[in-house]
């Protein structure tokens, strides 16, 4: 069983950065597809930034060029840098894991619940 725990989030001015960590317990990064949701509250979770077990990422067109999903397979951890945060980047954000290699569609239509393992989340406050 894969655990998932986030970790950074906290509250940053307009304009501000912050890196969010993702530690996998399992041996399962670079292996699988990853990815990161936002959702603030009353609305549906999104799709954010996904790793697949190829490498290749894909991202929402509110964070393109704004955000950058990398990770360290050998710490087991996955991260979201995110510069230039605006007030709507406000949100609980999650990471997730499938153990299959292709996770885009899922990711870009917010299909949060496609993915076997998902982490409890990290609030992110911007003002």
């Amino acid at each position: 069983h894969v655990q998932l725990v986030e970790s950074g989030g906290g509250s940053v001015q307009v304009g501000g950065s912050l890196r969010l960590s993702c530690v996998a317990s399992g041996d399962i990064i670079g292996r699988c597809c990853m990815g990161w949701f936002r959702q603030i509250p009353d609305k549906e979770r999104e799709g954010v930034a996904g790793i697949e077990s190829d490498g290749s990422t894909s991202y929402a067109d509110s964070v393109k060029a704004r955000f950058t999903i990398s990770q360290d397979s050998a710490k087991n951890i996955l991260y979201l840098e995110m510069n230039s945060l605006n007030l709507e980047d406000t949100a609980m954000y999650y990471c997730a894991a499938d153990l299959s290699r292709q996770c885009r569609p899922a990711l870009l239509s917010g299909d949060w619940y496609f993915y076997n393992y998902r982490g409890q989340g990290t609030q992110v406050t911007v003002s």
